[in-house]
């Protein structure tokens, strides 16, 4: 039961409020308090002109979530920090699923061991170099397959210490010619990246199925539509691929993909070209035969590879094989007996802060942003109108108290209009959003609005709880 109490600790809070085109919100709060308030977080809205076609990326700027520092490099702010901080999390939980181990690789990687993989003539271009004092050359780390490569050459020895997945999420540097559409083509950029080392071909085939479920886990886990097309390996190597994509009218891939099953693929390894229709005008699914091919733009926001032997045999990353019991080597591979194989590798990547940005193009719609609950910067947020301070605090100890299994909260303190939380709240893109305003003072019920779902309802307090709960697991 919702009831009020006599005695409500008030904010201690000052306010302060930068009127214009930025508005900046600065903690002065003692620290005594412990709620979650949005006086005590930075995040500076506006800033930006709000024109009609308003893209998601301008939305993350005008919310406050992040700001650019130069061509294609960008702050994240701490609203923003916050959902990459969660997209962290929830990759950490899938990862561990597959039994893997976090690293964190140096950022700085060796000109020599690209040169040893063979891949920096294909990418030179593309590269952050630069030399030390003493003339030694090294580059910003684009990617880590060498590197982790070398280290694994140097540690691991044996059969008996495979399999070995290891993965990242750090970032990354590419000297990108032409960047654009904010954190989807960037020069700096921070990226999740699991390495697998297995014994032999058979084994390797197992992890990249496993590999395959767990980002469908994690994608749907974020309730996002996204299609899984076989694709080209590229100057990375190996013999297989996926990509991961969603379908965007500003995405810079083409996938073909099955109007009746879920087969597609990158139009760069389509049998048939997207536009050839001369063989067949129908463009017919090779797999189910019953649907057509229809070609798609897409973001790319993950990729799976099977390595093989690309990087383990130019940088010497070998293993012991178990002996028979005449004492000869064997391995899956092969029938020649022999002592040691090279290691047989996958990489798997998902681009973090790609993501974001590719979530807040497929959600936002013109009023705002939309956050799928997973990784909200919060989960609710309760405004009020003045005077309702006390009532307001009351609600946010019930629901952090009275829900368990989300504390997620924010209450918006903030010493500006009622109509002007609203907007940054819808901007913000927060799921649930809890309002004491008119229909608090003129019935004591609760507003409650969840702007996905499409509901704006008054809710009596001692159902609050339970509505609260009830939306939450519908998202």
């Amino acid at each position: 039961m919702f009831t009020l109490r006599s005695n409500v600790e008030t904010s201690a809070f000052s306010r302060a409020l930068i009127r214009g085109s930025t508005r900046s919100y600065h903690h002065c709060h003692s620290g005594a308090d412990q709620r979650q308030r949005l006086t005590a977080i930075w995040a500076p809205t506006g800033g930006r002109t709000v024109g009609e076609a308003e893209r998601a990326h301008d939305k993350l700027i005008r919310a406050g979530l992040l700001r650019q520092s130069h061509s294609g490099i960008f702050h994240l702010l701490p609203m923003g920090y916050r959902i990459q901080s969660k997209l962290e999390s929830l990759i950490d939980k899938h990862m561990q699923s597959l039994g893997a181990s976090r690293v964190a690789l140096s950022s700085i990687t060796s000109k020599k061991l690209w040169q040893q993989s063979g891949r920096y003539e294909k990418l030179g271009s593309e590269l952050f170099n630069f030399q030390d004092r003493r003339g030694a050359d090294y580059m910003l780390a684009p990617t880590h397959e060498e590197e982790v490569t070398s280290l694994v050459a140097q540690s691991v020895k044996s059969y008996k210490e495979l399999p070995l997945r290891l993965y990242q999420m750090t970032r990354k540097y590419r000297d990108e010619l032409r960047p654009r559409h904010g954190l989807l083509r960037t020069r700096e950029f921070t990226m999740k990246d699991l390495y697998t080392f297995d014994v032999d071909t058979a084994a390797a085939m197992q992890t990249y199925e496993q590999v395959q479920d767990a980002y469908a886990s994690f994608f749907d886990s974020l309730g996002l539509p996204v299609v899984k097309a076989r694709a080209g390996s590229g100057d990375m190597g190996g013999d297989l691929s996926h990509e991961y994509h969603f379908t965007s009218p500003i995405g810079e891939d083409l996938i073909m993909k099955c109007n009746n099953c879920e087969f597609a693929v990158n139009s760069d390894i389509a049998e048939q070209p997207a536009n050839d229709s001369a063989t067949d005008p129908q463009h017919h699914c090779p797999k189910c035969e019953a649907g057509t091919l229809e070609a798609k733009e897409a973001l790319e926001v993950g990729h799976t590879f099977h390595l093989g032997t690309r990087y383990s045999e130019p940088l010497g990353a070998r293993i012991a094989l178990p002996t028979t019991s005449q004492g000869e080597s064997q391995s899956a591979d092969t029938s020649a007996a022999r002592a040691t194989t090279h290691i047989q590798m996958g990489c798997h990547g998902i681009g973090v802060s790609r993501l974001i940005g590719a979530v807040a193009e497929h959600f936002a719609d013109p009023v705002g942003l939309q956050w799928p609950r997973a990784i909200s910067p919060y989960e609710v947020e309760i405004v009020f109108a003045d005077g309702l301070e006390a009532q307001a605090v009351q609600i946010y100890d019930d629901v952090v108290h009275g829900l368990s299994h989300t504390t997620d909260v924010l209450l918006d303190d903030r010493s500006v209009s009622l109509p002007w939380k609203l907007k940054d709240a819808d901007l913000a893109g927060y799921p649930i959003v809890v309002v004491l305003g008119q229909v608090w003072k003129k019935t004591g019920n609760i507003e409650l609005q969840c702007r996905r779902l499409g509901i704006k309802e008054s809710v009596q307090p001692s159902d609050i709880l339970q509505r609260i709960s009830e939306l939450l697991r519908q998202l």
